[in-house]
């Protein structure tokens, strides 16, 4: 099958233009899987709960109502990010969209980076793999900062993920040393899709460094983006080749770990 993974630069508080940007990416696709940024929809540099309130939807709203329709449309599977509310709660979450809308889903943001924990609540649906027949995909999503735990891939990976996708606003110049790591140790591929561009808020600047990635269940780079380019960046995955987790014929990955000698609170 094929994944695409969108880098862009989205306009923080426009949500027009955002939106209007991704669903021509999404409709130009022809891959099986498209994943777009986190918080796609509205920017990144939020610095207070009213703000994100302001602009953020419930999975009822218009923009995962939309996404639904396109996924079930072109029969392709959309995970993007967006912020969420409930009744009580805002959430900095991806939409997992799969054609048949009994699969769709979100995923909440487990760990907040930076000023995050000012203006989001911390993710609780935990870190799930939807099995989707249709494609033969096993698939997993985190977001962003989540790589730095490698508790968060192997969870996914324990349950049985094959492909495991990030969309990510990165500023770290250390995120890539570390998510080849990811796909290796769980033997799973791990795409990322990160955003390009400068947000400035109360004199404070961040920059987001693109490199955009696709990476192979060994480790190796399958594709990757510039850092300052908008692109879509694409690759041939067989999920099924993640399912044997033995590298020879002794060893096995998950078959020889020993989590009651393993360290846990």
């Amino acid at each position: 099958m094929k994944i695409d993974v969108a880098q862009f630069c989205p306009k923080l508080f426009d949500k027009a233009y955002n939106l209007e940007k991704i669903n021509e990416i999404i409709s130009a696709s022809t891959a099986d899987v498209i994943v777009l940024p986190e918080l796609a929809t509205t920017g990144y540099f939020f610095t207070s709960r009213d703000e994100v309130a302001e602009y953020a939807e419930t999975t009822s709203g218009s923009t995962y109502t939309q996404w639904q329709k396109l996924a079930k449309d072109k029969d392709i599977i959309i995970v993007a990010g967006f912020a969420e509310k409930t009744e009580d709660k805002l959430f900095n979450s991806a939409a997992v969209i799969f054609p048949d809308e009994e699969f769709s889903s979100v995923y909440r943001k487990t760990h907040l980076f930076y000023r995050e924990r000012f203006c989001f609540d911390m993710g609780d649906t935990g870190f799930n793999v939807t099995d989707y027949e249709d494609k033969n995909l096993r698939l997993g999503t985190m977001i962003c900062y989540d790589w730095r735990f490698p508790e968060a891939a192997r969870t996914l990976a324990l349950k049985g993920a094959d492909l495991i996708v990030s969309p990510s606003n990165l500023v770290t110049d250390v995120w890539h040393i570390s998510t080849p790591s990811r796909a290796l140790e769980n033997k799973v591929y791990f795409a990322v899709a990160n955003r390009i561009g400068t947000e400035t808020r109360e004199e404070e600047e961040l920059y987001f460094n693109g490199k955009s990635a696709i990476y192979g269940y060994n480790g190796q780079l399958m594709a990757k983006a510039e850092e300052k380019t908008e692109e879509i960046i694409s690759a041939e995955i067989d999920p099924a080749q993640t399912r044997n987790k033995s590298f020879n014929e002794f060893n096995d990955i998950f078959n020889d770990r020993q989590p009651d000698l393993y360290w846990q609170d």
